[in-house]
């Protein structure tokens, strides 16, 4: 299993340079098992390329397998995801030694922006020069997980 650490942040603006300089990728993913002890198997499809992941519970850090599934295997789990799936264009940003994810939802999550930035250890993480552009943290808010997201009906209050 590989280790998978990451902060999470909203974006209230999404900084006009991002989609001028970066080209969005589609991705469309969704969960067919999510259970209440933060277990996930998620499906995703991404540019042209599929993939099976479980992840283990945990937010800031936590286990994580990913294998890559045929084009007839996504559609054939893609049924299983119903209520339980998005779609957000994806933008990755260098920033300094590290690459910001920037999500942008759409359909029923319009509106909604996050960045990611994905670390090596949990002391790197704290190294993270915060840009300017950032909002609120969110790393350890389960509303702004992506497989809750998936499952809501709109865009959390940000009050939460």
């Amino acid at each position: 299993m590989a280790k998978e650490i990451e902060r999470k942040f909203l974006v209230d603006e999404l900084p006009a340079f991002i989609t001028s300089q970066y080209h969005g990728i589609d991705i469309l993913q969704g969960y067919i098992t999510n259970d209440t002890s933060g277990r996930q198997v998620r499906i995703r499809r991404k540019g042209g390329k599929y993939y099976l992941t479980v992840k283990d519970r945990g937010l800031l850090e936590r286990e994580e397998v990913e294998i890559e599934l045929s084009e007839a295997q996504f559609h054939a789990l893609w049924p299983l995801t119903e209520a339980r799936n998005l779609h957000k264009k994806r933008f990755e940003v260098p920033h300094g030694t590290f690459t910001i994810e920037v999500d942008v939802f759409e359909d029923k999550l319009c509106g909604l922006v996050m960045a990611e930035v994905e670390f090596t250890s949990v002391q790197q993480s704290q190294q993270l020069d915060v840009p300017s552009w950032f909002g609120k943290e969110v790393t350890e808010d389960l509303h702004y997980t992506n497989s809750h997201l998936a499952s809501s009906q709109q865009v959390p209050d940000v009050r939460l």
